[in-house]
C-alpha cells in the first residue's frame, strides 16, 4: 500500500506507476467487491475495539477524551462528504471555480463558531446543542430547533449517501444486476453495523481512517491526469488558469448566484448554520477534552479544508480538460462525470482509489450524521437521560435502526426524482434545501445570543414554518420582481433575518418589564 499510494515520489516510481495507472488495467466487479470487503472489514474492526465497554456517555460524547488532532483530521472527511467528492468537480464545467468564493466565506464562519458558539456549548456542558434553546426560550422553541436539525440532517445525509450509492451501482452492483434500492439497503446496513454500539467514540477513529483514503483518492486522480496529459506539477496551475474553467472571482453580475459578495456571505452563514448549529459537526468537537483543544481543532480544520477544496476544484477542471483532449464523451449529469472517468477510463489504481475515496467521503459524513440523528432524537425527544443504562442502550439502538430505514426510503425517492430531472446538480440542490431548513436555527440562535428578550414560546414553531414558506416564495418570485435576479445560497441569510425579525415581534423586553414593575411598586 505504501508503494502504490506514495504517488508524488514519482522520480523513483514513475515507470511502474505509469503502468498501474494505465487504462489497460480495467476495473471488474470481483476486484471492486474484494476491495470493499477489505475496507469495511477494517472499519468493523475499528468499531469492535473502540466500542468495548461502551456506555451511553461514550455513544454521545466519547467521554470527552478524543485527541483534538484526530477530530480535526476526521472532520475533513465528514465535512466534505460524497457531495464534495463528486458534485464539486462535476460542477466546474458550469460554475468554474466560483464555489471557492463560498469556501472563503467558511473561514469567517468557523471563526465565529470557535469564538462564540463553542465557548457557549462547553460552558453549559451540552450533549445536544439544542438544549440551549430550552434554557433560553422554552420547551416549544427547543423542540422546533431540534426538529429542524433532524429534518435538515436527514435530507442532507440522504443526498450524500445517494451519490455514493450511484458510484457503487456503476462500479459493482450493475454488473451483478442488483436493483438500486438493494444497493442502498446494503450501504446503509454497513454504516449501521459499525456505528450502532460505539457511537461518536467510534466515529472519531473511523472518520480519521476514511479521510486518509479520501485524500489519497483525490491525489491519485490528479496524478493520473497529470501523467496522461504530460504535465508537470507546476504546469497544472497554468493549464487550469488558461482554460475556460479557471475563473475564481465573479463581480460582473450582481443578480447572478456567482456574484462574489453573495457567495462569500453565503459561505460564512452556511458554515455557522451547517457546522456551528449542527449537532453532527458539533458533537465531534464536544468530544475534545477542553474548550482550548476544541478551538485548536476548529482552527486547523478550517485551514486544511480551504486547501482541500481548492484541490477538488482543480481536479474538476482537469477532468474536463482530460476528457476534451482524449475525445471522451461525458454523461449529461455532471455528478456522473468523475465516476464514469474513474471506472471506465482511469487505470486500476486510480479506479480503486476513487472507489475507496467516494466510499470514505460518503461514509465519513453519513456515519456521523446517523449517530448525531440518533443522539438528537434520543436526547431531545425521548430524553433517554432519565432512563437507566440498559433501557437507554435499547432505545438508542431502535432509534438508530429507525433512521437507517428512513434514509433508505428517502434515497429511493431521490433516485426517482433524479431520473426525471437528470440535469440537477446535487451540491447546488443541497445548498438550496439548506437555505430553507437551517434558516430557523440561524434566526433562533442569533436572537438568543444578540438579545435578552423573551419570546412567546408557543408561537415559535408556527413562526419558523411561516418564515420557511415566505423564504421559498421570495426566492421563487425574485426573478420576476428583479429581472434575472437569483438569491442562490443567500436565501439562508434571508430566512435567518425573517426568523430574527419574527422573533422580535413575538417577544418582550424582560429587563424593561422588570424595571417598570419595580417603578410601580
Amino acid at each position: 500500500m505504501v508503494y502504490i499510494y506514495n504517488l508524488f515520489a514519482y522520480n523513483l516510481l514513475f515507470e511502474d506507476l505509469s503502468l498501474l495507472f494505465s487504462n489497460t488495467f480495467p476495473m471488474n466487479s470481483t476486484l471492486v467487491f474484494s476491495v470493499l470487503v477489505a475496507y469495511f472489514g477494517i472499519l468493523i474492526l475499528i468499531s469492535y475495539y473502540t466500542s468495548r465497554n461502551a456506555s451511553t456517555a461514550s455513544f454521545f460524547n466519547g467521554n470527552r477524551q478524543s485527541p483534538w488532532f484526530l477530530v480535526a483530521f476526521g472532520m475533513i472527511g465528514a465535512s466534505l462528504s460524497g457531495v464534495t467528492f463528486i458534485s464539486v468537480p462535476g460542477n466546474v464545467a458550469k460554475t468554474q471555480f466560483s464555489y471557492f468564493q463560498l469556501v472563503m466565506g467558511y473561514m469567517v464562519g468557523y471563526f465565529v463558531i470557535a469564538t462564540i458558539l463553542m465557548p457557549l456549548y462547553y460552558r453549559l456542558n451540552l450533549i445536544s446543542i439544542y438544549t440551549y434553546l430550552k434554557e433560553r426560550f422554552g420547551f416549544w422553541t427547543y423542540k422546533t430547533g431540534a426538529g429542524f436539525f433532524l429534518l435538515s440532517r436527514t435530507i442532507g445525509t440522504a443526498f450524500r449517501l445517494f451519490l455514493a450509492v450511484i458510484a457503487l451501482q456503476i462500479g459493482l452492483f450493475d454488473a451483478w444486476g442488483f436493483p438500486f434500492w438493494l444497493t442502498t439497503a446494503v450501504s446503509i446496513a454497513l454504516i449501521w453495523v459499525y456505528t450502532f454500539r460505539g457511537g461518536i467514540k467510534t466515529i472519531v477513529w473511523t472518520d480519521t481512517f476514511q479521510t486518509t483514503f479520501l485524500l489519497l483518492a483525490l491525489l491519485s486522480s490528479i496524478y493520473l491526469i497529470k501523467t496522461e496529459l504530460n504535465l508537470g506539477f507546476l504546469e497544472i496551475s497554468s493549464t487550469i488558469s488558461n482554460s475556460k474553467f479557471g475563473q475564481v472571482f465573479f463581480w460582473d453580475d450582481w443578480r447572478g448566484v456567482d456574484f462574489f459578495p453573495k457567495q462569500f456571505l453565503s459561505g460564512m452563514f452556511i458554515a455557522i448554520a451547517m457546522t456551528g448549529l449542527d449537532q453532527d459537526m458539533m458533537q465531534k468537537n464536544l468530544t475534545c477534552k477542553s474548550l482550548p483543544e476544541a478551538q485548536k481543532n476548529m482552527f486547523w480544520f478550517s485551514l486544511t479544508l480551504l486547501v482541500v477544496n481548492w484541490i477538488f476544484l482543480s481536479l474538476g477542471a482537469l477532468l474536463y480538460i482530460y476528457a476534451e483532449q482524449k475525445g471522451i464523451t461525458l454523461p449529461k449529469a455532471s455528478d456522473n462525470v468523475y465516476p464514469q472517468l474513474a471506472f471506465n477510463n482511469f487505470g486500476i489504481v486510480a479506479g480503486i482509489a476513487f472507489l475507496l475515496g467516494i466510499t470514505a467521503a460518503t461514509y465519513a459524513s453519513s456515519d456521523s450524521a446517523l449517530t448525531s440523528l440518533t443522539t438528537s432524537f434520543s436526547i431531545d425527544f425521548l430524553d433517554v437521560s432519565d432512563k437507566n443504562e440498559e433501557d437507554s442502550k435499547k432505545t438508542i439502538r431502535w432509534v438508530h435502526l429507525g433512521f437507517s430505514v428512513l434514509l433508505l426510503i428517502i434515497i429511493v425517492i431521490f433516485k426517482i426524482a433524479r431520473d426525471a430531472f437528470p440535469d440537477t446538480n446535487v451540491i447546488t440542490l443541497l445548498f438550496k434545501v439548506t437555505g430553507y431548513t437551517y434558516g430557523p436555527l440561524l434566526g433562533l440562535y442569533a436572537f438568543g445570543l444578540a438579545t435578552k428578550r423573551r419570546v412567546n414560546d408557543k408561537l415559535v414553531p408556527f413562526l419558523c414554518l411561516f418564515c420557511v414558506l415566505l423564504s421559498w416564495g421570495i426566492d421563487f418570485y425574485s426573478g420576476e420582481i428583479i429581472k434575472d435576479f437569483k438569491f442562490g445560497s443567500t436565501i439562508l441569510i434571508v430566512n435567518g433575518l425573517l426568523n430574527f425579525g419574527g422573533l422580535f415581534l413575538i417577544s418582550e423586553n424582560t429587563e424593561l418589564k422588570e424595571t417598570l414593575e419595580k417603578f410601580r411598586k
